[in-house]
C-alpha cells in the first residue's frame, strides 16, 4: 500500500475533485456560468455597421412584448449579434433588397439577466397583462412545461435571432399568420391551418436563412440559429447598449 506524502498528497487531491464535482456540478463551465462582462466582445458587433439598411425592433427593450415592459439588460435599441452572424444575415438582406423587402428583427442578442428575469416572471402566476396578446390560449403556469420559457436561450450565445420579412418601404411586415412571440401551436412552423399566402411567407423566410447557414426552430416561425455559431456552449451576460 502508498503511504508516505505522495500518498497524502493524491488522497488530499481526490478529495478536493470529489468536493468540487458535488458542488460545482459536472457541465463545463462555459454552459453553466454566463459571463458577467460589462463590455461587449470583440467579436459581437452592432449589426447597423454591418447592414445599415436592416430594419430592427428590439421589443424586449419596450412595453410590447409578452410581460409588457422593458426586459432587464436592454438598456437601448441596438442590435447585436456576432460579427459571423451579422455577415451571414447581411446575405439575406442583399437578396430580400432586390425585391424591395427587408428583414425586420424583434430580437438577436440576449443577456442572460434577460432571460433571468423572463423565469421570474413566468413564476409570478398573477402578473398576466398581456396575456390576450401574446399567449391567449396557454396556461402561464405550463410556460416553463411546454417549453416556452427555459432557464437558458440560443440567444444569449449571441448567433441567434427573432426576425420577419418586411416591406422595405413601409416596414409593415408579411403575414406569417401570427404576430412574433405568440405562444401556441399556431406559431410552428409547420402549422397546417394557414392561407396560402401565409404559407408560402414562412417558407420564403425559412427557405433564405436555410441557404445562408442558419437552422430553424421548429416551435416558432421567426426564430433562426447560425448553425456554426462560435460561441455554441457559452452563455454571455453584457447589457444591450
Amino acid at each position: 500500500m502508498m503511504k508516505g506524502p505522495k500518498f497524502n498528497s493524491m488522497r488530499s487531491a481526490i478529495a478536493l475533485a470529489v468536493f468540487l464535482l458535488l458542488v460545482v456540478g459536472f457541465a463545463p463551465v462555459s454552459t453553466r456560468l454566463a459571463l458577467a462582462d460589462s463590455a461587449m466582445p470583440q467579436d459581437f458587433v452592432y449589426v447597423d455597421e454591418v447592414i445599415p439598411d436592416l430594419q430592427v425592433n428590439l421589443r424586449y427593450g419596450g412595453s410590447d412584448n409578452f410581460m409588457g415592459r422593458p426586459v432587464d439588460g436592454y438598456e437601448g435599441r441596438r442590435l447585436i449579434l456576432t460579427r459571423t452572424a451579422a455577415d451571414a444575415l447581411a446575405r439575406v438582406q442583399a437578396q430580400l433588397r432586390t425585391f424591395g423587402l427587408s428583414l425586420l428583427v424583434y430580437d438577436g442578442y440576449r443577456p442572460q439577466r434577460a432571460v433571468d428575469h423572463f423565469v421570474r416572471w413566468a413564476t409570478d402566476l398573477d402578473d398576466q397583462v398581456n396575456k390576450a396578446a401574446y399567449y391567449p390560449d396557454v396556461d402561464k403556469s405550463t410556460l416553463f412545461e411546454q417549453g416556452y420559457i427555459a432557464d437558458r436561450s440560443g440567444h444569449t450565445r449571441g448567433s441567434t435571432m427573432d426576425l420577419v420579412i418586411a416591406d422595405a418601404a413601409t416596414g409593415a411586415p408579411l403575414d406569417m399568420g401570427t404576430p412574433w412571440d405568440h405562444f401556441g401551436p399556431e406559431s410552428w412552423p409547420n402549422y397546417a391551418d394557414l392561407t396560402a399566402q401565409q404559407r408560402t411567407n414562412r417558407l420564403l423566410l425559412r427557405s433564405l436563412m436555410l441557404d445562408n447557414g442558419f437552422t430553424p426552430y421548429e416551435q416558432e416561425w421567426w426564430h433562426f440559429t447560425l448553425a456554426n455559431e462560435p460561441y455554441p456552449d457559452t452563455y454571455f451576460d453584457f447589457p444591450v447598449r
